[in-house]
């Protein structure tokens, strides 16, 4: 979805599909103004409907709208607050509505304080809003809001304000251009790649509980620590991000992706080294896309030549986030073939950026073995993902895992294939970690999928799991989807 604004009005387009299906020309040209939100997602809670496509909108005050990237853990909390505390009605399942009802009664509460001290009202109300009372609102959503979250709110008729979790685990970076007035354009983006896109130029992360606050009325922009008793370690971003998320080209909390991705393939490498030393591999081929640096690096290492085995067919979603397994197992085929020569007689490494439920490795496994392979090796530049993420990742739960109580023997047999190494968590951090400078280390990171430790302090086994369970398995996913769909038919016939 994309929403604009332009001489206090907004101009709002959103549905479902692809980007280029939902944007058309003429679509483009009625969303009008200088200044604007643009969101793609797929659901992590709630569901796929397009109700819940953001930005999200309340008309009061003002006139708002959020994007959000991220997920919050105490959303039944949060939902007794909105609905009996601010008598405002909860129309979806998304915890980003929540995000926009808090921080609309906020800021209300602040235009109150406004109207109660000046006496003005309607645009001049707008007009008399400045940094101090958005940034007072922010900081209730920070205090209020668990999880791991990053975002955006557009203030209609005053401005765009950006924020970030109190621990930094969403991302968000914030760049700048000169205006051809000679002033600057700015832009926030989840990955520097958009800003570079855009031709605009990466200034910096946005910090935990930090919020940037740009005025649409004078073009300033605004910078404050929304909870400044927080330490510098604070910071916890997201490694998975790292693994398999961001593009290569990205630059998150100052740390090349790319750079990082050819770490992991070396110390991938050293691993099956040490625990394979007589190793018969003849060729290294990676799962693509994201797998394609550390298999590089891994082949480099391990001196065996580097093969494309796989083309991916570039319009099958991926298939991690696919609801049900049946559908999972039918896209792995439509979304990769082989070229059987690279396979033939040979004892072939796997190279892949993580393994989730299994299903997607079993069935390169097995496509590996239908092009010829004599032996199937198979490596994960990530550890093994025992626990789910509550952070905004649809990494399910912990039972639809396959190294879910499983040693790499046991997902080695699961899957199909001679054996199984994975990265050590100690490896993945430093492979991160390590290219980090001085002036902003990183000594810490959100590792939950890997090490069961969330940083926001839930507990595997807590009351949160269990409705993380039931929202979250295949059959809530698809029965999620079956709602979502009749919705879109519905949409249609009209």
């Amino acid at each position: 979805g994309i929403v604009t604004a332009d001489n206090r009005r907004l101009h709002l387009r959103k549905s479902n599909g692809l980007v280029k299906e939902v944007f058309q020309t003429h679509h483009m040209t009625e969303l009008r103004g200088n200044v604007g939100l643009g969101h793609v997602r797929y659901p992590t809670a709630g569901s796929s409907s397009c109700a819940e496509a953001q930005p999200l909108y309340t008309n009061y005050p003002f006139g708002i709208c959020v994007a959000h990237n991220g997920n919050l853990t105490n959303t039944e909390e949060l939902e007794g607050l909105v609905r009996d505390g601010m008598m405002r009605h909860v129309n979806t399942e998304s915890d980003s509505e929540l995000l926009l009802n808090i921080f609309a009664e906020s800021m209300a509460d602040q235009a109150k304080k406004a109207a109660a001290s000046g006496g003005s009202s309607g645009d001049a109300l707008a007009d008399s809003i400045g940094k101090e009372e958005v940034f007072a609102a922010i900081t209730k959503v920070l205090t209020t809001c668990k999880g791991g979250y990053a975002g955006i709110y557009l203030i209609n008729g005053i401005g765009l304000v950006a924020f970030r979790d109190p621990h930094g685990i969403r991302p968000i970076v914030l760049g700048t251009r000169e205006s051809a007035d000679g002033g600057k354009d700015y832009v926030l983006a989840s990955e520097s790649v958009a800003i570079d896109t855009l031709g605009f130029n990466l200034e910096r992360d946005v910090m935990p509980s930090e919020a940037i606050f740009l005025d649409m009325r004078s073009g300033e922009c605004h910078t404050h620590q929304c909870l400044p008793d927080l330490t510098p370690d604070s910071l916890s971003p997201c490694i998975f991000e790292y693994v398999y998320f961001a593009r290569p080209d990205s630059i998150m909390d100052g740390v090349s992706v790319y750079e990082t991705r050819l770490k992991m393939g070396e110390k991938l490498a050293h691993k099956i080294e040490r625990v394979y030393p007589d190793h018969d591999i003849d060729v290294v081929i990676p799962i693509p896309d994201t797998s394609r640096t550390s298999a590089l690096q891994a082949a480099y290492i391990l001196g065996r030549p580097f093969r494309e085995g796989f083309i991916k067919n570039r319009y099958i979603a991926r298939t991690f986030i696919m609801p049900g397994q049946t559908a999972r197992k039918k896209s792995v085929r439509l979304k990769l073939n082989t070229i059987k020569s690279e396979f033939a007689g040979r004892n072939v490494l796997l190279v892949d950026d993580s393994i989730v439920r299994g299903t997607t490795a079993r069935e390169i496994v097995q496509m590996a073995r239908d092009a010829g392979a004599k032996k199937v090796y198979f490596t994960s530049a990530a550890p093994p993902i025992r626990y789910p993420n509550i952070y905004g990742i649809d990494i399910p739960t912990r039972h639809e895992l396959v190294a879910y109580e499983r040693d790499e023997a046991d997902v080695a047999r699961h899957i199909g294939c001679e054996w199984v190494v994975y990265q050590d968590l100690d490896d993945l951090v430093d492979s991160v970690a390590s290219f980090a400078t001085e002036e902003r280390p990183l000594p810490r990171f959100d590792t939950s999928c890997f090490s069961g430790e969330y940083v926001t302090g839930e507990r595997i086994g807590d009351a949160y799991f269990e409705r993380l369970h039931e929202k979250r398995n295949d059959d809530a996913k698809q029965a999620n989807e079956g709602k979502a769909s009749e919705g879109r038919e519905e949409e249609e016939g009209r």
